[in-house]
């Protein structure tokens, strides 16, 4: 259970989030209406976030509220960008701990915002750990890519926005899921929607956790995935717990179930999206969640590696 001392993320605190993000200003992203087997819903493009990915929200909000002056995160990529740009705007200094494997544009992207990137083996060495001795070494705080409260609530943000594009409350949000720190901010931000969480397959920290009311560890030889922004090796017990009985049973996507949402969105809204953030359109496209006109699919991310994309764009 969540202990007493912890902060708790609010539906309060997801109201002043979206202010401080009016207030930079940071565009809200399109809320655009698509057609999913033969039913109209709506698609929310964080994909076209000035950094690519819905994870610059709760970046910003979390330092803005950031005790220290040096941020340190670990990250696959998007959030790594986030904690960089946010920090970059605020004269702050960012420290992020990224795979080695990460994908060279989300590297590349982030030591460009100015952030010093430090890697590690994965699998092999415990990225928290990592994180956990820089901060010991240099000092700073760590921004929690899913497991922190003004995380949580930034990431909200987007599920208020959507509610004021779509002129009603939405049915249910459809949610790529690494953590799980977007799906407990949109519920937070629209207690009245059905929250659907969407992994991919092996990698369902947050599912496997919902079904036994209890944390779950990624296997010792977990598959391989092209999700690389969906890879946690388990999800907190603050998220857990904030979810249980409010998110729906999740679900799970495949590789190919992934790429084809990758293809329809190249082709029916001209958009370039990540695998990771593809999950939740590919869940929908694969008629694994339910979908009605009143219903948001998140689109939570663009930062591609060009080959790849092509590749997959061209059936390879």
């Amino acid at each position: 259970m969540i202990q007493d001392n912890m902060r708790k993320p609010t539906a309060d605190g997801v109201a002043q989030a979206l202010k401080s993000i009016q207030s930079i200003p940071l565009a809200p992203t399109p809320l655009l209406p698509v057609e999913i087997n033969g039913v109209r819903a709506h698609v929310k493009c964080e994909n076209l976030q000035p950094i690519g990915a819905f994870k610059i929200r709760g970046a910003w909000w979390r330092l803005n509220n950031l005790e220290s002056d040096h941020a340190v995160a670990v990250s696959s990529g998007n959030h790594a960008q986030g904690v960089a740009w946010a920090a970059k705007r605020l004269g702050m200094k960012a420290t992020i701990v990224m795979p080695r494997d990460a994908p060279e544009v989300k590297l590349a992207n982030t030591r460009a915002l100015g952030a010093e990137v430090v890697l590690y083996e994965r699998p092999g060495e415990d990225r928290d750990a990592v994180a956990a001795k820089l901060i010991e070494e240099r000092g700073g705080t760590l921004v929690h890519a899913f497991g922190d409260p003004w995380v949580m609530e930034g990431q909200g943000t987007a599920g208020l926005e959507a509610a004021e594009q779509l002129g009603r409350k939405p049915s249910r949000f459809v949610v790529c899921c690494g953590g799980g720190g977007l799906a407990v901010g949109l519920g937070l931000a629209c207690p009245d929607a059905a929250i659907h969480v969407v992994e991919p397959e092996g990698w369902d920290m947050v599912g496997q956790a919902m079904r036994a009311g209890e944390l779950v560890r990624v296997s010792e030889t977990p598959p391989k995935t092209i999700c690389d922004a969906l890879q946690p090796d388990v999800t907190k017990q603050l998220n857990l717990d904030m979810l249980m009985g409010r998110a729906e049973p999740g679900v799970t996507v495949t590789d190919k179930d992934v790429r084809t949402a990758q293809r329809w969105a190249f082709a029916n809204l001209r958009m370039v999206v990540e695998p990771g953030g593809a999950a939740a359109l590919a869940a929908a496209l694969a008629g694994k969640v339910p979908v009605d006109e009143d219903t948001v699919i998140m689109i939570t991310g663009g930062n591609a590696d060009p080959k790849r994309f092509a590749d997959t764009i061209a059936g390879d």
